[in-house]
């Protein structure tokens, strides 16, 4: 099957009508030289470890990616999909426009890994694409680029795993047809050494719905920059989010939808738990709302919740509205302990504390876990979560019935 041509990228805030600079999101390039190394006093750096990060920030790491078989990619799916190899010189033209370094790296790398993805207009999978990323090599720099196209009206699940041990910086470009219902799952379950950073780029077609997740659980550090834009009005965008910050870990979550069509909504909601000395969250969502995005609706919202002494979840949630015709807009964020309330309602009824606590965060999650709506992965992130609550409120005191 032949690939379709590609149509031109614009990347976000960028020369489009109705344009708004904001210091809240940078300026595209390709050019790396566009990108400087960041300080940690820029706005999307002050809360990134930029030391932690500096293996795949330097341009050294393009000097050590030229080793091979630091990561492998395996895909599987139904029949009917398209997987091709890409070099560097034809991303420009089919991927995302780098936001910034780490992608600008990414995408410049002449010895990163890079795929293209096609799935046919029309087409209804039955069983989910399942990309694997496995790392192998935590000393040495590695990149990875994909482009996942997907048809008109066709309906798709794509899983998409990552882990192993690496030190990785990707792109992902998913360009949504048309009439298009998707949904794209990003389950990050590095083992503890792992450094990786990734931008995740969704254009969404005229009427198309889409629904992403992200569940991150492992790696020494993961900063993932989700963005969004669409291609026509009518388009439907939920993004639902989970994770678990451990003891010395930093997961950072940042999202920028960009409204630039009329009739568009958008929905957020990130769920996240600490526990452990130096466990460290960060979850920034940036709405842009443009003049032309009239009767647009949008809502995002981040909870975190707290389970023990040393811990720190940052939450910037912001809003850029350019335009007062519109359905509505809001946004909300909390950061705190587990609800006295609750527990005293739980004991109260013969439940032990420890096993109260349990109840409580498994409460916090289920809720994201069934909007998810991937029966596929459900029991996975359910026994991921269990545990991580297994590691510092001990095992289950349940007892199951036969």
């Amino acid at each position: 099957m032949s690939a379709p041509a590609a149509a031109p990228r614009k990347g976000h805030n960028v020369a489009i009508e109705n344009d708004v600079e904001s210091h809240l999101h940078p300026t595209p390039s390709w050019e790396v030289a566009d990108h400087p190394m960041p300080t940690g006093r820029e706005e999307i750096w002050r809360f990134t470890p930029i030391k932690t990060f500096t293996p795949i920030l330097s341009e050294l790491a393009l000097e050590s990616s030229q080793e091979a078989g630091v990561i492998d990619v395996d895909v599987r799916g139904a029949e009917g999909i398209t997987v091709t190899d890409l070099a560097a010189s034809e991303l420009n033209g089919l991927a995302e426009t780098p936001q910034d370094r780490l992608s600008a790296l990414a995408a410049a790398d002449p010895h990163a890994v890079n795929h293209r993805l096609v799935i046919p207009a029309e087409a209804e999978l039955k069983v989910p694409v399942e990309i694997t990323v496995n790392g192998h090599n935590d000393e040495i720099s590695c990149h990875h680029n994909v482009v996942v196209e997907i048809g008109n009206h066709a309906q798709a699940t794509v899983i998409v795993r990552h882990r192993g041990v690496a030190r990785l910086g990707e792109n992902w470009t998913f360009r949504v047809g048309d009439g298009a219902q998707v949904t794209v799952l990003f389950v990050q379950e590095w083992d503890d050494t792992a450094i990786h950073g990734a931008q995740i780029s969704f254009e969404i077609g005229r009427d198309a719905t889409v629904r992403t997740a992200q569940a991150s659980f492992g790696g020494k550090a993961v900063r993932i920059s989700q963005t969004a834009s669409y291609n026509g009005p009518g388009g439907n965008l939920t993004q639902l989010g989970v994770y678990f910050a451990d003891a010395g870990q930093h997961i950072e979550h940042r999202l920028f939808v960009d409204h630039n069509a009329p009739s568009t909504e958008s929905h957020v909601d990130f769920r996240g738990c600490l526990q452990g000395k130096d466990a460290h969250s960060v979850w920034i969502g940036d709405v842009l709302i443009r003049p032309v995005a009239e009767d647009i609706e949008t809502y995002e919202s981040n909870k975190n919740l707290v389970l023990t002494e040393g811990c720190r979840a940052d939450a910037v949630p912001n809003l850029e509205i350019q335009t007062g015709n519109i359905r509505g807009a809001g946004h909300s964020a909390s950061t705190g302990r587990f609800d006295a309330e609750q527990l005293f309602y739980l004991q109260s009824r013969g439940v032990e504390e420890a096993e109260a606590r349990r109840l409580v965060v498994h409460g916090f999650f289920t809720d994201i876990v069934r909007r998810i709506g991937v029966p596929e992965i459900s029991e996975e992130l359910v026994a991921r979560i269990e545990a991580e609550l297994v590691e510092n409120l001990g095992a289950s005191t349940t007892v199951e019935e036969d």
